[in-house]
């Protein structure tokens, strides 16, 4: 008996995924950190009160790379995405004093194409951004091919296509979309990492649907790559500069909200600069939530590149 193509597809999606493509369990081991090694003293940096730090590490070879995370307003769960085409999830910990102490749970979910088929290939599995918007859906901004792709809530679904901005596609390879940043129902801000003009970065706000071009101003050579909505309404964004011989520094800048409108040049003022003897590393990934009274948590992310030289480090801070 011969079953047509069609007939199998509504079948397959009757039936759900393979088991192969849902969430699958991950060791990973947390050993916390100092905000700075040389004098475990040290409790901020900037305007940044330190509350927690681990190094990630995990002996499964898909751990790695992550790119950008979310974190729940409790605190509770982490979302991120690594840049060989994966979603992990996690459970956060803290101890007594509400210090980060450690992760549980974590698993890893491949990222979807729009047929529901994962992700193959550097060029296809590149995610490099990631915001959680109002209705639960993940939007995800990807490098080589650009294109920013909508997950369903609870991330077990396809891909659905975004209408990119105008202009994206002559964004460098390893330089497309690194910030994305969900500002309200209907506002998406998206930030390049390289793609810079008269010193600044080029970048478009979705309002309503639509793309309208913005851009942030760029000081040194520090780039844009990662960013979050602080409870204010502004925005915090992380800069960071990688470069193996040099060294590694990140920055961090909060821009104001009433700044972030259609053909404005955003700028920031600097709250917390990070560099050695400071745990740092290829921060990649920001996240904000509110805290306990007026104070709002900060996450950092870095992107080890599955490199024997670099760190997974996940760091807590507070910003009063």
């Amino acid at each position: 008996m011969r079953i047509c193509g069609a007939v199998l597809a509504l079948l397959a999606g009757a039936l759900g995924p393979p088991a192969a493509w849902a969430a699958e369990a991950v060791a990973v081991e947390a050993s916390p950190i100092a905000l700075n090694p040389r004098d475990p003293s040290q409790s901020g940096v900037g305007s940044l009160r330190w509350r927690g730090g681990l190094q990630l590490r995990s002996a499964d070879r898909r751990f790695g790379g992550l790119s950008d995370l979310v974190v729940s307003p409790d605190g509770a769960r982490l979302t991120a995405i690594s840049d060989q085409g994966s979603f992990l999830t996690a459970r956060l910990v803290y101890d007594a004093r509400g210090f980060l102490s450690g992760v549980a749970d974590a698993a890893l979910r491949p990222l979807l194409d729009p047929q529901g088929r994962p992700l193959e290939g550097k060029r296809s599995q590149d995610a490099e951004s990631l915001a959680k918007l109002r209705d639960g859906s993940f939007v995800v901004g990807f490098e080589r091919w650009h294109r920013i792709w909508r997950y369903a809530p609870g991330l077990g679904g396809p891909a659905q296509p975004l209408a990119p901005p105008k202009g994206l596609e002559r964004a460098p390879d390893n330089s497309g979309i690194e910030t994305l940043v969900a500002l309200s129902e209907d506002r998406l801000l998206a930030l390049t990492e390289e793609t810079a003009k008269k010193g600044v970065a080029e970048g478009w706000l979705r309002v309503g649907g639509r793309w309208k071009p913005i851009a942030y101003r760029l000081d040194g050579r520090l780039r844009p790559s990662g960013g979050c909505r602080l409870p204010s309404g502004d925005v915090a964004l992380v800069e960071r500069r990688y470069e193996p011989a040099a060294g590694v520094t990140a920055r961090i800048r909060r821009v104001p909200a009433a700044s972030v409108v259609p053909g404005a040049v955003m700028e920031g003022a600097v709250v917390a600069t990070l560099a050695r003897p400071l745990a740092v590393d290829n921060f990649e990934g920001l996240a904000c939530r509110a805290g306990t009274g007026a104070e709002t948590l900060l996450y950092l992310l870095s992107d080890d590149n599955f490199s024997a030289d670099q760190r997974t480090l996940l760091l807590m801070f507070s910003l009063p």
